[in-house]
């Protein structure tokens, strides 16, 4: 299991670091890219955002169940 995290932390970064690259090495004026790092970042947080609250209510709904009495 941790390797398995290793991996995907070590996937996330990587990724990261070759997105930075690909846009600072991208033929475009230094404001554009500014725009488009930010419109791309603000759009990431957003899908971060939404993924965290859907996991949060699948959680909530789980620990509901698990609560429950049975019957």
């Amino acid at each position: 299991m941790r390797r398995m995290f290793s991996f995907v932390i070590g996937t996330l970064i990587g990724g990261i670091v070759g997105a930075a690259a690909a846009l600072l090495l991208a033929p475009t004026a230094g404001r554009d890219l500014r725009i488009q790092i930010n419109d791309r970042t603000q759009d990431l947080a957003a899908n971060i955002r939404n993924a965290a609250n859907t996991k949060r209510i699948e959680l909530q709904e789980r620990l509901e169940t698990l609560r429950a009495p049975r019957v």
